[in-house]
Parts: structure tokens; sequence; C-alpha cells
């Protein structure tokens, strides 16, 4: 009987195209899932009412939770309505967070980008700034949208991987130049999350979780991007995919 890849599933945005309902990931973290961690992509409708969150754990190896356009809604986690114009995603929003507590309760290997680093947060008690370049002392992190990708997803910043989280046991310790494509940022971080990386405002870059049975690893830049050709995005997903393999093997 020949082994299987591991299955990560990822869930998808929801968006109305014309008269039309789609659900919809990104290629770029689809690719990044497949070539960075060996894995098999398995998108996730977030149907509404969601489908259940413990079915859908039990029959994946790992979870990747991508960025998106949208906004985490913020009665979610207690913050002031978002402004007009600022694009909401409940259904994501319904399937992702229960999703993400069923699978770290599980000891499921879970990854998430900008969008998922912060639902990682809001999920286990944490908060958000929904406008950070407005906070005093914080730099703008958004990116220029008018210009080319290349520009908008090159290097943006420092940060410091910190001690005593995950992120510095995948890649070390000291500093590293990250893309910055956000406007929300995390406010309070959730209790049972480690801050892994802080950029030189003092915005918290990545979160582990060192009390989890499992691989829990966020990260506010975008590593799916062009992941290859930098050391750290190589090692994140390598590590997530050793994460997987181990995962698959256990069960």
């Amino acid at each position: 009987m020949s082994a299987r890849s591991p299955v990560v599933g990822i869930p998808c945005d929801f968006r109305m195209l014309g008269s039309h309902p789609f659900h919809m990931a990104g290629e770029k973290y689809i690719a990044a899932a497949r070539d960075g961690s060996g894995a098999v992509p398995l998108l996730i409708p977030v149907l509404e009412p969601p489908l259940d969150a413990q079915a859908l754990s039990g029959i994946v190896d790992g979870l990747l939770f991508t960025g998106s356009p949208s906004n985490v809604a913020p009665h979610r986690y207690g913050g002031p309505s978002p402004r007009e114009g600022v694009l909401q995603d409940e259904r994501r929003d319904a399937t992702a967070l229960d999703l993400l507590r069923a699978a770290v309760t599980k000891g499921i290997p879970v990854l998430c980008v900008c969008r998922g680093f912060q639902e990682l947060n809001v999920a286990f008690g944490g908060t958000l700034h929904q406008h950070v370049h407005e906070v005093e002392g914080r730099q703008d992190h958004r990116e220029d949208r008018s210009a080319p990708l290349d520009v908008q997803y090159g290097p943006a910043h420092e940060i410091r991987i910190e001690k005593g989280g995950l992120l510095g046991q995948i890649f070390g310790h000291g500093s590293s130049a990250v893309n910055s494509l956000h406007s929300q940022g995390i406010d309070k971080l959730a209790d049972s999350l480690h801050a892994d990386a802080i950029a030189g405002d003092g915005q918290v870059e990545a979160v582990s979780m060192p009390g989890a049975p499992g691989f829990v690893l966020g990260v506010q830049w975008h590593p799916e991007w062009r992941w290859s050709e930098s050391p750290l995005s190589r090692r994140i997903f390598e590590a997530f995919g050793a994460a997987l393999r181990a995962r698959l093997t256990d069960r």
C-alpha cells in the first residue's frame, strides 16, 4: 500500500461575482502548500450554516489559514463597528474561528498567514487594531497598491525573532526582512499565544502557542509569495510540511 501525501485544508473566502456566490482561495497559497510543504491542498467552502468543525478536522492532516482582502469582523473580538467600505467576510469568520479552535485542541498542525494570523489571535481571545497606521508609535504597514506586485511584496521592514517560540526553533534568532501588506494587526495578544517576532515599531509579527499539542504558527507577513526565494519562507513551509507528515504518520 503506497503512502499518501498529507492533506492540508484551506478555508476559502466568500465572494459575490456578479449575481453568483463563489468560494475561493489565492493560488499562491495553494501552490506554496503543495510545493513548499509537499501537501495536497483541499479547499474548504465557507457555507452557511458552516460545515462542522469537528468533522472537518477529522479529515485533514493540517490547515492553512490564508490572507485575504477582508478583515475579521470586529464584533468577533468586541471591537467598534468597521468603517464604511472595509470588506468583511462573516462566512469565513464563522468557519475559520471554530475550525482553528478544533484543530489546535486536537494537535492538528496549523499555519496562519496575514488574515489567518489575526484569526488565530481572535479565536483564542485576543483583539485587533483595525487601522495600525493610526496607532501612536506604529508605522504604516500597508502596501502601495499602485505599485507593481514585486514592489508590494518586496521587503518592507525588519522583524526581530524572539526566544521561546516556534519561529525561533525553525529559523533561529536575530532579524529578518519581511514584506508588509496589512492594515489590521494584533492589539491584545491572546493569553495562550507567544510573540515570536516583533517589528521595529513594536507590532507583533509572528506568534506560536507553546502549550499546544501540535504545530501552531502565525505570521503577519506573506511567506507564500515566491516562497522558494526566501530562506525564512522556505524554512516555514518545510517545517509545516514536516509537521503534516508527522501528523499523518501518527494517524
